[in-house]
């Protein structure tokens, strides 16, 4: 005997909800340079930049890593420099080691191809469970749905879920969620997602667009608030630690048509990066003037070249800046003299410092 769905049946209200989604998607999806291919290289490429970072960022750094590196056996053949001055702006450095160290692994294991099968691919460096299934979905056409901040936000309102979001039980039951509507085009149905979460069912201080979605029929935050007020308190999230602030004085020191620089240690935070001197706290100029004369420097002018902020995800640096003229002279042990050009295509400086990056424009001179 052949079944039927009746048309009231939980099973016909997820096809319903998927038809409705790519429908959607099909007339609503953004065009995005990584969309134009979808294979692997340019799919993993474009979500590991498209970490913790808006997709208005990447476009440009991923255009230039392309063409600078077009597939993987370009990543992997790099010097890690160039890899990192590519990426120079993204910031999270770690993901373009990740990223690199991932390539050596597949041309050495894999015949330099991506491996299709999910499990495979989260033995490469940076590759988790949100990534291998955004692969998987998108270049192999797995069924695999990729669970990130979107995906968890508007399952908390679709299935008006309360509970706090940020949990591998909350995560186990959206890819539940998600894996049971995904009956057709795998990878189109996750990015359907993401750009619903971007555009559509956005995150506080933006209030959803419920009126626009084409889940609105399907979301049970809806029918218990038809006025969207739950919607918009969901997802429930924890409680945020407060961020630790630490103070800095950034020193600016050119020798002649040169600035100075020094590489940060090769662990820790933006790890082997190059970077401004600076020093921990708030100096005065007379406290910088006699900071680097103590570093075998000998300064001719001192000035203020202002203050700046970066938020790192657990900390924040309060930085005030000096301009510092040198004399003529050997240059320490430690730091590095850079001209204008190898700024612009050796030395990767992370954002962190992008005040001081700005000014260099006006005072390094040829």
């Amino acid at each position: 005997m052949i079944r039927r769905e009746l048309s009231g049946s939980p099973a016909a209200e997820r096809r319903a909800q998927t038809r409705a989604l790519l429908s959607w998607y099909d007339s609503h999806r953004r065009e995005l340079p990584w969309r134009e291919d979808s294979s692997p290289y340019h799919v993993w490429l474009s979500e590991i930049m498209l970490q913790q970072t808006r997709v208005e960022a990447v476009v440009g750094y991923y255009r230039r890593f392309i063409a600078a590196l077009p597939d993987i056996a370009s990543l992997a053949a790099a010097d890690e420099e160039t890899v990192l001055k590519l990426w120079e702006g993204l910031g999270y450095y770690s993901r373009a080691r990740s990223l690199q160290r991932a390539a050596v692994m597949v041309m050495e294991q894999y015949r330099g191809k991506l491996p299709p099968d999910p499990a495979e691919l989260r033995k490469l460096p940076g590759i988790g469970e949100y990534t291998s299934a955004a692969i998987a979905s998108i270049s192999f056409g797995a069924a695999e749905p990729a669970v990130d901040g979107n995906l968890l936000r508007i399952y908390a309102r679709a299935a008006l879920y309360r509970e706090n979001i940020r949990t591998p039980a909350a995560a186990s039951a959206a890819r539940a969620y998600f894996k049971e509507r995904m009956t057709s085009r795998p990878g189109d149905f996750n990015q359907a997602l993401m750009d619903l979460g971007a555009t559509v069912c956005t995150p506080p201080p933006r209030r959803p667009d419920c009126a626009s979605c084409p889940w609105s029929a399907h979301c049970a935050s809806l029918r218990e608030d038809p006025s969207g007020e739950t919607a918009a308190e969901l997802p429930v999230m924890p409680d945020k630690k407060a961020r630790r602030k630490e103070h800095l004085t950034v020193l600016m020191l050119y020798m002649g048509n040169r600035i100075l620089l020094r590489k940060r240690p090769p662990k820790g935070l933006l790890a082997g990066l190059y970077e401004f001197p600076n020093l921990p706290g708030e100096l005065s100029g007379e406290e910088v003037t006699e900071a680097v004369r103590s570093m075998g420097l000998s300064p001719l002018r001192v000035r203020g070249a202002g203050s700046a902020r970066h938020i790192f995800t657990h900390k924040e640096w309060e930085m005030s800046g000096y301009e510092i003229l040198l004399a003529d002279g050997p240059v320490p042990a430690g730091l590095i003299a850079a001209g204008r050009e190898e700024l612009g295509e050796r030395y990767a400086i992370p954002s962190a410092f992008a005040r001081y990056v700005e000014k260099l424009s006006s005072i390094v001179v040829e």
